[in-house]
């Protein structure tokens, strides 16, 4: 995208703030921008990723403002390590997710480092209270006073004077100068919940923010719990962008060319595996392979397209063995593009083509099943009536990864008493399961609809006019 530099400072701008490839698709991909220029009369994007990222159509009242590449000192490191480790000792015995990434944070080796975060560990075992943390926090921003990356902040937000600095991410470690360097200045902060599990399994947000946009009613009360001093600022149900290109035409595409893109047979049911990245959804292959060797054994109810959506966080190397051995598999490897390498979290650097959420879209509204490991796609598949299968065969004990405890984090237990998904936890199960599906698309539909209510607070369409129209309203308050 051009920049055009040379428009009058305008009266009210919104300043943006994107930083990943999944913020530029919920909100540059949905109809953000275009709403918000219709409520502030210029938006400026301050950017984790390289501005040449946004190739969106040359719009006047559209800046773009590329960050520089945050590199924490050792002793900011040190005060946000032990506000998000106190985060996360004060809330371990009620919430399971928290409790495991705490323990996977917990260093098994023997550097310098890794000492300092037991020492780190050792602390907030004991001094973990929301006094504690709120000390540490102040200690971090106190170390970011004399910070380069500070005082570069802080010279951008005095050059571009934004009304509202609106963060679409609450958790990287750069929005904390970032929101410390606006606070400064007199500039009012809101951040969007990022994702559904981000409040009830990970660790303390990045600063504290003015003000906050949900996506529930339920979300809103999660928020309330872990950040107590939430109650007494603004908090807005918004729903969620995440989902807004589902209802835009300009995603839409046809069934037949559906069947064409991905070669499936229009004469058979199509099976949709989708995956989660290697950190966390390690028995893919696994589950994949035992879905094709029903495929090759005959089990299935129905003659089936096997189609595999892989994830956009990484290449799809891990799969090559299956791709060689089953060449019936039709594979969907997400078009998202790595704009910066050598970066401190390459994966957020990796942005989406306006095709693949045509091609998400036209997998969604097509295909007659889904199966997914515990993921945020159990609820893009519920939007298009589908029913979904939750493989979870690790147990920790067996050989396969242990990926029953995700049952257990606060987010999906929900979605596992809702009945609105089958949880299946080996081979038997499984096969079962596809059989039921395919013969009984629409047994769990009540439950699926009645889950989205409680999950997406508002409805799919006008969700970027809603967010915008409450940015305004945070502005002016």
């Amino acid at each position: 995208m051009q920049v055009n530099t040379s428009v009058k400072k305008s009266q009210n701008t919104l300043g943006l703030v994107i930083v990943d490839g999944v913020g530029y698709r919920n909100f540059i991909l949905s109809d953000f921008i275009t709403q918000s220029l219709d409520t502030f009369d210029e938006v400026v994007i301050f950017s984790g990723l390289p501005s040449e990222s946004f190739e969106m159509q040359e719009q006047v009242n559209v800046k773009i403002v590329e960050l520089p590449v945050f590199k924490e000192s050792g002793e900011t490191w040190f005060w946000r390590k032990l506000k998000e480790v106190a985060h996360m000792q004060l809330h371990k015995n009620k919430f399971a997710g928290i409790n495991y990434n705490l323990q996977k944070n917990f260093p098994v080796t023997k550097s310098k480092r890794a000492l300092i975060t037991k020492i780190i560990f050792r602390l907030t075992s004991k001094f973990h209270s929301e006094k504690w943390i709120r000390r540490f926090y102040k200690n971090q921003v106190s170390s970011l006073k004399n910070a380069e990356v500070h005082q570069l902040y802080r010279d951008l937000l005095k050059k571009e004077k934004p009304d509202l600095l609106f963060f679409t991410h609450q958790r990287p470690p750069y929005l904390a100068p970032l929101d410390y360097s606006a606070k400064k200045l007199g500039i009012k902060t809101c951040s969007f919940i990022f994702s559904w599990d981000n409040l009830p399994s990970k660790g303390r947000m990045a600063a504290p923010f003015d003000s906050f946009l949900v996506w529930s009613n339920l979300m809103k009360k999660e928020l309330h719990y872990f950040y107590p001093e939430t109650k007494n600022q603004p908090v807005e149900v918004v729903g969620t962008p995440q989902f807004e290109p589902y209802v835009l035409d300009r995603y839409r595409s046809s069934k037949a060319d559906f069947y064409q893109k991905f070669d499936l047979n229009p004469s058979f049911k199509t099976i949709c595996y989708s995956c989660g990245d290697a950190s966390t959804s390690k028995n893919d292959p696994f589950y994949i392979k035992t879905i094709a060797q029903f495929i090759v054994q005959e089990k299935l109810a129905k003659e089936v397209n096997f189609l595999v959506r892989t994830s956009p966080a990484e290449d799809g190397s891990r799969f090559k063995d299956l791709v060689e051995k089953f060449s019936f598999i039709k594979w969907n490897y997400p078009k998202w593009e790595l704009t910066r390498e050598n970066h401190p979290e390459p994966w957020s650097q990796r942005v989406p083509l306006a095709e693949d959420l045509m091609d998400l879209r036209s997998l969604l509204e097509n295909c007659d099943l889904n199966i997914n490991m515990c993921s945020t796609m159990s609820l893009d598949f519920m939007l298009f009536d589908k029913p979904v299968i939750n493989p979870t065969f690790g147990t920790g004990e067996n050989y396969l990864y242990d990926d029953q405890k995700y049952l257990l984090y606060s987010h999906y237990e929900r979605v596992v008493k809702s009945g609105a998904v089958a949880i299946v936890k080996n081979v038997d199960e499984l096969l079962r399961e596809i059989n039921f599906s395919l013969n009984n698309p629409q047994a769990r539909l009540q439950e699926q609809k009645e889950l989205l209510k409680i999950q997406i607070g508002k409805p799919l369409k006008g969700t970027s006019q809603r967010i915008a129209k409450t940015l305004k309203e945070f502005s002016e308050a």
